[in-house]
């Protein structure tokens, strides 16, 4: 099955807004996985499911100077190896009000229009319009994907968040660095 859309093409509908973006900031549950949650015993607690291709994505922005992050209300031991495992620039877990984690990225010197937000539910809002750009997944809330600039036509943890970071990569010409096989 082909994409439904040119994403080359959609970037140039948000040129404007994404030329200018230098952090880029993720909610998990939802956004990052599929939003289900499982238990994986006392040592590990609650746990989720990630997709390799929204990772891969993440540090191709990481190389390209763009600093990474996680904003999210979910706190456990699985959430947390999988940010240190990718080595993301920030990591803010375990509060369901995320405006202090995004006040402390703008306190570094950033200013909003230049921070790019991916959240899916109703406590991701403030950010969300704050952003310099914002998107969502198409099984967030009417009222959410109305405030959005961007749905993603992937689903929740099905490589949604490497859907608009394709977008931001074709706007800011990111191309990853794949060094040719020497026979």
């Amino acid at each position: 099955m082909s994409f439904p859309i040119d994403l080359r093409l959609e970037s140039k509908k948000h040129q404007e807004k994404l030329k200018n973006i230098k952090v880029a900031l993720f909610d998990a549950d939802g956004i990052l996985t599929t939003g289900h949650i499982y238990w994986s015993g006392e040592e590990v607690g609650f746990n989720r499911y990630f997709h390799t291709q929204d990772g891969y994505g993440l540090k191709v922005l990481m190389k390209a100077g763009i600093k990474v992050g996680v904003i999210s209300g979910g706190d456990s031991v699985g959430l947390h190896k999988r940010i240190e495992n990718l080595g993301l620039n920030y990591s803010f877990t375990g509060s369901e009000d995320k405006r202090d984690a995004f006040k402390k990225v703008l306190d570094e010197g950033y200013k909003a229009s230049e921070i790019l937000y991916m959240g899916d539910e109703f406590f991701d809002l403030p950010l969300l319009k704050a952003a310099g750009f914002s998107a969502t997944v198409p099984n967030s809330s009417h009222e959410i994907q109305e405030a959005v600039d961007y749905v993603t036509y992937r689903q929740s943890g099905m490589g949604c968040v490497r859907e608009v970071i394709d977008l931001l990569r074709y706007v800011q010409n990111i191309v990853p660095e794949i060094e040719e096989l020497q026979i």
